[in-house]
C-alpha cells in the first residue's frame, strides 16, 4: 500500500501535476483498492473538515492585508526607515535588507511575498553600492525566511491546524526569538562580508532626515505592534488580529497614504482569493491524506522504525528537523507541515517535547527548506521576479544555509530561544 501511494505521487509529480493532485489521487486509489470497508466519500468529508477550522480564517485575512500594503507604499517606507539608521554602516544595505524582511514578515507572514515586496527595491540598492548580483539575491531569499517565523506566520497557522490543542497566539510569540536570532546572524555576516570585500558605504542621513523617514514609517511600524501586542496582552485572538490587520491596512493605504483607491480593492481581493484558494486546496488535500496515513497506522510504523521504541526529546527533534528540512527542499512547506506533523507529533509528545517548541522547530525547517536547493520555493520565486537563471540564484546561498543550519541546532538545543517570551 505504501509503495503504491508513493509511486502514484512520484509519477504524477514528475508529470508536472500540482501537489494537491498527487495527494488526492493517491488517497483515492489506496481507499478503493486497499480499504474496501471505507467509503470513498469519507475522503471528501475529511477535505471539507480540513478547511472548516476557525483558525484558517486568519490566512486569507493576513494575505489580504499584506497584498493591500504591498500594493501601496508600506514596503518603501519600511526600507527608507531602516536604511536611514543603518544604511551608512559597513554592510548597511545588506543589514537593511535583513531588517526590512523581518519587519515586512510581520505584515505578510509569507516568504514569497517578502521576496517580491522587499527584494525588488533592495536588489537595486545592493547592486548600486557594489554587491554582486548572486550575493544580493542570496541575501534576499534567505532573509525572507524570517517572514515565516515573525508573526503573523502562515506556516504557524498551518502547524496549529495539524497539531491538536496548540495555541496560534503562543506560536506567534515564540517565533519572535528565532526570527531575531537569524536577523542578528545575518547582520553580523553582512558586516564581515562588506569589510572583506570592501563594499562602499551608503550616505549617512542627517538627524532631520531620519526624523522625516521615521514619521513616515510610524503607521507601517504600528502594524506589528498591533498584531504582536494585541495577541501578547490577550486583547484579541490571532484570527481577530487578522481582521483588524485588514482594517488597519485599508485605513492606511486608502485614507492616510492614499496610495490605492476604492476601485483597486476588488482587484487586490481577487489576487488574494487566488492565492488563498491554492492554500485551501492544499490544506483540504493534506487533511484527507493525513487521515489516510493515520488510519493505515503509517505514523506508528515510521516512528518505530526511525525513532525506536523509547526516543529522547533530543532524538525526536533532530529526526523531525531532518525530515522537514529535506521535505521542504522538494515540496511546498504547507504540504510538508500538513503531512509530516501528524506523523511525528504523537512521538514528540510522548518524549516530552513542548508542542510550541516543536512547532517552532518545524516552521524553522520549513523556512530553511524554502530557500535551499534543489527545489526550494523561494528560489523559483526569485528566479521569476529577478529574471535570473536557477544557477545564478543559488550561487551565493551556501553561507546563509550554513548560518541557518547553525541557528537550527541552537533552536533545537535551547528551547528558551523560542519560549522565553511565553
Amino acid at each position: 500500500m505504501i509503495a503504491t501511494m508513493l509511486t502514484i505521487m512520484i509519477v504524477l509529480l514528475i508529470l508536472g501535476f500540482p501537489m494537491m493532485i498527487p495527494m488526492i489521487a493517491a488517497s483515492i486509489v489506496v481507499v478503493l483498492f486497499f480499504m474496501p470497508n471505507v467509503d470513498p466519500m469519507f475522503l471528501v468529508q475529511q477535505m471539507m473538515e480540513g478547511i472548516s477550522s476557525y483558525v484558517l480564517l486568519a490566512v486569507p485575512l493576513f494575505i489580504f492585508a499584506a497584498d493591500i500594503m504591498s500594493t501601496g507604499k508600506t514596503s518603501k517606507r519600511l526600507l527608507d526607515f531602516v536604511g536611514a539608521f543603518v544604511g551608512h554602516l559597513r554592510g548597511g544595505y545588506a543589514i537593511t535588507t535583513a531588517a526590512a524582511c523581518t519587519l515586512f514578515g510581520s505584515i505578510s507572514g509569507s516568504t514569497q511575498a517578502t521576496v517580491v515586496a522587499i527584494g525588488t527595491p533592495m536588489r537595486k540598492r545592493l547592486l548600486s553600492v557594489g554587491y554582486k548580483d548572486s550575493s544580493a539575491i542570496a541575501l534576499i531569499i534567505n532573509a525572507s525566511d524570517i517572514a515565516l517565523l515573525i508573526p503573523p506566520s502562515i506556516g504557524m497557522i498551518i502547524y496549529a491546524l495539524a497539531a491538536p490543542r496548540v495555541s496560534v497566539g503562543d506560536l506567534f510569540i515564540a517565533g519572535i526569538g528565532p526570527g531575531l536570532l537569524i536577523f542578528g546572524m545575518f547582520a553580523i555576516y553582512s558586516y564581515i562580508h562588506a569589510k572583506i570585500y570592501n563594499i562602499p558605504r551608503a550616505k549617512k542621513y542627517s538627524w532631520k532626515e531620519r526624523w522625516n523617514v521615521t514619521v513616515k514609517a510610524l503607521f507601517p511600524l504600528g502594524f506589528p505592534a498591533i498584531i504582536v501586542g494585541g495577541i501578547y496582552f490577550g486583547i484579541f485572538s490571532p484570527t481577530e488580529a487578522a481582521g483588524i490587520s485588514v482594517l488597519y491596512a485599508l485605513i492606511l493605504e486608502l485614507l492616510i497614504f492614499r496610495t490605492i483607491k476604492i476601485p483597486d480593492v476588488p482587484r487586490i481581493a481577487l489576487s488574494t482569493g487566488l492565492v488563498t484558494s491554492a492554500v485551501f486546496i492544499l490544506v483540504a488535500a493534506g487533511q484527507a491524506f493525513s487521515w489516510l496515513i493515520s488510519y493505515a497506522r503509517i505514523p506508528q510504523m515510521l516512528t518505530e522504525t526511525v525513532l525506536g521504541s523509547d526516543p529522547t526529546a533530543l532524538q525526536v527533534l533532530l529526526i523531525v528537523a531532518i525530515f522537514f528540512f529535506i521535505g521542504c527542499m522538494f515540496v511546498d512547506p504547507i504540504v510538508v507541515i500538513l503531512i509530516l506533523t501528524p506523523i511525528f507529533y504523537p512521538a514528540a509528545m510522548s518524549a516530552g517535547v513542548d508542542p510550541i517548541h516543536l512547532g517552532i522547530v518545524i516552521v524553522f525547517q520549513a523556512a530553511l527548506g524554502s530557500a535551499t536547493p534543489p527545489f526550494g520555493v523561494d528560489i523559483f520565486t526569485a528566479s521569476a521576479v529577478f529574471n535570473k537563471s536557477y544557477l545564478d540564484v543559488i550561487k551565493g546561498t551556501p553561507p546563509y544555509i550554513v548560518m541557518l543550519l547553525i541557528a537550527s541546532v541552537l533552536i533545537i538545543l535551547f528551547e528558551e530561544i523560542s519560549l522565553f517570551l511565553l
